[in-house]
């Protein structure tokens, strides 16, 4: 059996790959960034991925996608999910690396 093939640039085909293994996936869109939390969240509420496919993960299930009103909160909902057991992700750009630390 032959796989599809699509083009996509390195965002899109890192956001596939973490979608896969993301349970819950804490964001915080900040200017500038990667469009990865915007194709995740995308992913999530349309069930749709690039190849037109519904958005599952390994498990079979869709992202959840949480939207926080900053990095901090993006960091406290990553760490409180992470200790909940549930494979988490979040997407941001150096200067919300910085404000997460």
């Amino acid at each position: 059996m032959a796989r599809r093939k699509v083009s996509m640039d390195g965002n899109t085909a890192a956001a596939h790959v973490s979608y896969a293994f993301t349970e819950v996936a804490a964001i915080y869109p900040i200017t500038p960034s990667s469009p990865m939390a915007e194709v995740t969240d995308t992913w999530s509420a349309t069930n749709k991925n690039i190849f037109g496919e519904p958005a599952v993960n390994i498990f079979g299930e869709r992202v959840k996608v949480m939207e926080m009103q900053s990095e901090a909160g993006a960091a406290g909902a990553v760490h409180g999910s992470l200790a909940a057991g549930a494979l988490t992700t979040t997407y941001t750009a150096s200067q919300g690396l910085l404000l997460m630390i």
